[in-house]
């Protein structure tokens, strides 16, 4: 099935400049949506035993959520601040221009678990690195990543932490 006829282009949004990959097509697309979960599923095989699919908001929450449910896992939001009730982990990240925050529940992980970090596209790398950093702040370890897309002229794989696996659905060459 070709995923990405269900993905839809959407030019300068949020913002002049960006082309925003819209996946609503594909969830309102029941066979898209089964295909994207197993071609993300398929990418998981070499990353060895694991506990949970950690979902970054809010895209993430969706596909990682379905994902958790295919593969038998459980599942584990990454938000933004202030959408968790304490204890919460946090981790600040920088952006082109400032700073974000993402946090974890302080109690969501715990030592020697090993999570698949997931969300719908990687950029810049930014936002899976921070939610790499919580996990290891929680003692957890990141077995690996999974994206349905990459864009690769961004080069956010490169951002990841060094030797984790991480599975990409559909990369895009150019903005």
């Amino acid at each position: 099935m070709d995923l990405r006829a269900l993905i839809r282009l959407v030019p300068d949004f949020p913002r002049p400049g960006i082309l925003f990959r819209d996946m609503t097509p594909l969830l309102q697309d029941p066979a898209g949506f089964r295909a994207a979960i197993e071609q993300l599923a398929a990418g998981t095989t070499g990353m060895g035993s694991l506990d949970y699919v950690v979902g970054i908001e809010s895209r993430g929450f969706i596909l990682g959520a379905a994902l958790a449910q295919h593969l038998g896992l459980g599942f584990v939001p990454v938000r933004k601040p202030g959408k968790l009730p304490p204890p919460v982990l946090s981790q600040t990240y920088s952006l082109e221009y400032g700073q974000d925050q993402l946090q974890l529940h302080a109690h969501a992980l715990r030592p020697g678990e090993r999570v698949l970090i997931v969300d719908d596209v990687i950029a810049t790398g930014g936002t899976a690195a921070a939610t790499a950093q919580l996990v290891a702040q929680s003692g957890a370890e990141v077995g690996g990543f999974a994206f349905l897309i990459e864009l690769a002229f961004l080069s956010g794989c490169k951002a990841l932490p060094p030797g984790i696996p991480a599975h990409v659905v559909m990369v895009e060459e150019g903005n």
